[in-house]
């Protein structure tokens, strides 16, 4: 009777282990299993792939004052197809901005893509992801990693990729982690539908609190750290592109007749002709790349006007970017 007993106990936490466990493991799977959104480097929904790159490496080990950097890879490493030019290693909390032309647009399902070099399912490091329609302003994908925070994940341990959800990095070598930008619909000074730079940013896998990354919903990743070699942090071999703007609607001029008053003073008077409503986004920068203002304008079906107060700005440079669904247009302005 006590043995059936201890066999029946045993049995129900075996149930309620695995229970916890497919709860956490949430997220698609490794390659090759079913589920998984892998893509293979040479799968023919990628029609290109990322032009430049401009990068920002952060030290092989931030907790160390006397850390080198990473000396893998280069500017020209994570540009053109995954597999041919190599890896650039972005060390603890580094970073690069790949730049891209025709710009990636927001279709149905993934796309973009992300790869990096992990040699197998479980050797997963980690990275943000966040885009941007015009080179400064970028928006971050939410993420998720439910991954245990309690115990330090060593340089060569394992993560489960079920538990982690719209972080690069997420696929072994060869195979890329995909992106939707519907995810990011609707969000203020970013125009999902001309997407000209992604960038990606080394998760700092430590626990500690002095140095870890979080998730999107303020969760410690935890993943490989301390990695104090040549080739520390996320490796990024290449992104590329499902979904991009076709070439006749690069060309299509939407936005015409611009006028407005430069120099300007207490406010610039502008207007345009649009083709059709639609809302587009009105932002000014000052000569540091900085948001000044920002509106959103429904904008009519030919001629359009507006009036933007500029009383509190000093004089100097600036520029007002208008931008519609698949146009950008910039003006160099001077207030005095």
């Amino acid at each position: 009777m006590i043995k059936s007993l201890k066999y029946k106990i045993l049995f129900g936490l075996l149930i309620c282990s695995n229970l916890f466990m497919n709860l956490r493991a949430q997220f698609a799977p490794a390659v090759g299993q079913i589920g998984t959104t892998a893509i293979h480097k040479d799968s023919s929904i990628i029609i290109n792939w990322a032009k430049a790159c401009e990068y920002f490496p952060g030290p092989v080990d931030i907790s160390d004052n006397n850390s080198s950097f990473p000396t893998v890879g280069d500017s020209i490493s994570p540009t053109g197809k995954a597999g041919e030019n190599g890896i650039l290693s972005l060390g603890d909390g580094g970073s690069a901005i790949l730049y891209f032309n025709p710009p990636i647009i927001n279709d149905n399902g993934w796309d973009f893509c992300v790869f990096e070099n992990a040699f197998n399912d479980n050797f997963l490091e980690l990275g943000h992801v966040e885009v941007s329609s015009n080179g400064v302003d970028f928006f971050r994908f939410p993420s998720t990693s439910l991954t245990q925070d309690s115990i330090q994940i060593d340089a060569f341990g394992s993560t489960n990729p079920e538990e982690i959800n719209n972080l690069a990095g997420k696929y072994r070598v060869n195979y890329g982690t995909p992106f939707d930008l519907e995810e990011l619909d609707n969000i203020l000074g970013l125009n999902i539908n001309n997407i000209t730079h992604i960038k990606i940013i080394d998760v700092i896998g430590s626990i500690d609190y002095n140095y870890c990354s979080y998730d999107g919903s303020n969760n410690k990743i935890n993943d490989p750290w301390p990695t104090p070699f040549a080739s520390s942090g996320f490796d990024l071999e290449a992104i590329g592109v499902i979904h991009e703007q076709p070439a006749g609607l690069i060309l299509s001029e939407n936005i015409y007749n611009i006028r407005y008053n430069n120099p300007f003073n207490k406010s610039i008077e502008l207007s345009f002709e649009y083709e059709f409503k639609e809302l587009t986004k009105i932002t000014m920068y000052n000569s540091n790349g900085s948001i000044i203002k920002q509106l959103n304008h429904l904008t009519n079906n030919g001629l359009n006007n507006l009036k933007i107060n500029t009383c509190n700005m000093s004089n100097g440079f600036y520029i007002l970017n208008i931008e519609s669904k698949y146009q950008s247009k910039n003006i160099k302005l001077i207030k005095s």
